[in-house]
């Protein structure tokens, strides 16, 4: 059953972590004008002439790609810091990283210097990184075995919550004006420093306290708070047969994933999602939401409220989802998704190129924004992360993780960086190139991506193995396994049903 304190470790973690990787997202969206006058101001100042458009450019490119890039370095440290700092740890130590960040960005203005904006953004970038892969894995570890699904969606929730948040905030009537700009930018720190005075009350997760620190005493207590109950010894079994079937299996490094033939399809299926859920422009549509809306013609005055409600459709959406993903399954959501943003992408550019010739094509292109964020929040977004989880098994899921977090940061950098320029020399037509990615990804998910619902990881791996032509020996090896080491592979079914 849910007990009281962990929906509160799960809704503390998240809002502490999650939650700022979804505000800083869009938190430049809306002030950005006004940041652009004050880098301008600032050069001007310095240098006795104005700012270079091209160098303009090229600054807010930065500005807005250093937040991917600093998600990238985070993803990279997820690794070296939760074996030696804990779960719990990492997360108290990454919210140093968010506060440092909230300081520099809330006094640039005081200090008349714009590059501190820009080195605040990868700071809070590897915050980003490290939270979006630590706080699941927080989560993951301390949920029993009914509700691991439900509290593993509450990041992604939290996630668009963020974005919401910003959106609202940064309303001009609020703080997306030129005097308010450097306390939206600041606020970030907030919800670091609540978790950082609250989590260190909270039990560190019991399988770090078994399986890594092989403390038994400690791993037991942490257990009965989180349950609520004294009798753990089930629990506490489970983690020592998945602890003994590690050390059997051995741990895939990265490399070892990477040249393995018996993955290859499972990591090439996992970089291609999550390549598709980055290079489709999602944050191409959220950084630069209130230009698509003013270039469709709507009211600059009215452009914010109508980014803030789609915010909100994005919140709405990922609830549903939480709700959908286990009935539907997860092929339906993928294609369905990709299948919506796909098709937006292409009317988007339809519409965007006639609003100026037929008057109603501007609402027709909001629409398009609108269909085009649904699809991401049902299926484009959340299940890639399902998806990692669900084709690897114990021993290698750090490494995918690690691939996949990377590509993430990596190819949303890239749409960060690029896509300002795309605009300025294909016009509309770049969205062309998103609808082109969305459905390179539908084929490929179509044709290679089984559906994972209510099969054990197991099944999976024996799905993918006839992909990766290795079905014959895998099958011997399980039968092998089945009659030899029993505990191993009855070891392999409980973490199966348990994650």
């Amino acid at each position: 059953k849910m007990t009281f304190l962990l929906a509160v470790v799960a809704l503390l973690s998240a809002f502490g972590s999650s939650f700022q990787y979804g505000y800083n997202v869009s938190v430049i969206n809306s002030p950005a004008l006004y940041m652009q006058d004050f880098y301008n101001q600032t050069y001007f100042n310095r240098n006795g002439v104005p700012m270079d458009s091209g160098f303009q450019t090229l600054l807010w490119s930065l500005t807005v790609s250093m937040y991917p890039l600093g998600g990238l370095f985070g993803s990279l440290m997820v690794w070296p810091l939760v074996n030696n700092c804990g779960r719990k740890g990492t997360l108290l130590l990454n919210n140093l990283f968010s506060i440092a960040a909230a300081i520099l960005m809330g006094t640039s203005e005081l200090a008349k210097t714009f590059e501190v904006i820009i080195l605040s953004r990868v700071i809070i970038g590897i915050y980003a990184g490290l939270a979006s892969n630590v706080v699941p894995m927080f989560l993951g570890e301390m949920s029993p075995r009914n509700l691991r699904g439900a509290i593993g969606v509450v990041p992604q929730l939290f996630i668009t919550l963020g974005i919401l948040v910003a959106q609202i905030l940064g309303l001009n009537s609020i703080l997306g004006n030129a005097k308010g700009w450097p306390v939206l930018l600041g606020l970030t720190g907030i919800p670091s420093l609540i978790q950082l005075l609250i989590l260190p009350f909270f039990p560190e997760s019991p399988r770090y306290l078994l399986i890594q620190k092989g403390n038994e005493e400690q791993a037991r207590q942490a257990l009965q708070k989180l349950r609520g109950w004294d009798d753990v010894d089930d629990e506490i079994e489970e983690m020592r047969q998945e602890d003994q079937s590690e050390k059997e299996e051995g741990r895939f490094s990265v490399l070892s994933l990477c040249t393995f033939r018996g993955l290859r399809w499972q990591l090439i299926s996992i970089i291609v999602m999550m390549m598709g859920q980055q290079l489709s422009g999602v944050n191409a549509v959220f950084y630069y939401a209130d230009r698509i809306f003013q270039s469709a013609g709507v009211d600059n005055s009215n452009v914010q409220y109508v980014t803030v409600s789609i915010g909100a459709i994005n919140v709405v959406m990922t609830l549903i989802a939480v709700f959908i993903v286990e009935s539907l399954g997860r092929r339906i959501l993928l294609l369905a998704g990709f299948g919506l943003c796909c098709v937006s992408c292409a009317v988007l550019t339809l519409a965007l190129n006639l609003q100026t010739t037929v008057s109603w094509m501007s609402y027709l292109s909001i629409v398009c924004v609108i269909v085009y964020i649904i699809g991401h929040a049902i299926g484009a977004s959340p299940i890639p992360f399902v998806m990692i989880t669900e084709m690897f098994l114990q021993s290698s899921r750090p490494a995918a993780f690690m691939v996949g977090g990377s590509v993430h940061w990596l190819c949303n950098f890239t749409v960060g960086l690029v896509f300002l320029y795309m605009e300025a020399g294909l016009g509309p037509y770049s969205f062309l190139i998103f609808c082109a990615i969305c459905l390179a990804t539908i084929v490929y998910i179509f044709f290679i991506v089984p559906e994972t619902k209510n099969k054990t990881f197991m099944e999976i791996n024996r799905i993918m193995a006839k992909r990766n032509k290795v079905e014959i020996q895998e099958d011997k090896e399980e039968l092998k396994d089945f009659h030899t080491v029993p505990g191993r592979q009855a070891e392999k079914k409980i973490s199966s049903s348990k994650l």
